[in-house]
């Protein structure tokens, strides 16, 4: 099976600059059960709880990989980045493996801590970046 399906439904980029990110859109609803069994402490499933998610996961299971990952999440979107790609493909097989593992994602997940409340004009804003074709916030 090739990298980019054994990842699905997360997408695999590579950046002119030699970077490379991996992003999820919260319109493919993966693991939404997940998120709804923490629903009552505000947790959505957006990317901001993905991202809390993640960094709980590289906490826990790849601790060596804390300074090569860095985060770029929205509302809307899961964005993980790093210039040194083998880590960054290290951190999305183990971390995609990890989600299909609903027992091991579950325990993860309840160590997470809610962030704040999103705010009206932040969800406006993405809105207003998606409207005008600029989801990226570029």
């Amino acid at each position: 099976m090739d990298f980019t399906d054994q990842i699905k439904p997360f997408l695999w980029h590579i950046h002119d600059d030699g970077s490379a990110s991996v992003t999820l859109y919260m319109s493919e609803n993966y693991k939404k059960t997940l998120f709804q069994t923490r629903k009552k402490d505000g947790f959505k499933g957006s990317g901001d709880d993905w991202e809390a998610l993640a960094k709980a996961f590289v906490a826990r299971v790849l601790p060596d990989l804390r300074q090569n990952i860095e985060y770029d999440s929205e509302y809307l979107m899961f964005c993980a980045y790093s210039t040194d790609i083998l880590a960054l493909k290290r951190f999305i097989m183990e971390f995609k493996e990890a989600c299909e593992n609903d027992a091991l994602i579950a325990d993860i997940f309840s160590q997470v801590v809610p962030n704040a409340p999103i705010s009206q004009e932040d969800i406006q804003a993405v809105l207003n970046r998606i409207m005008n074709g600029n989801a990226d916030g570029k």
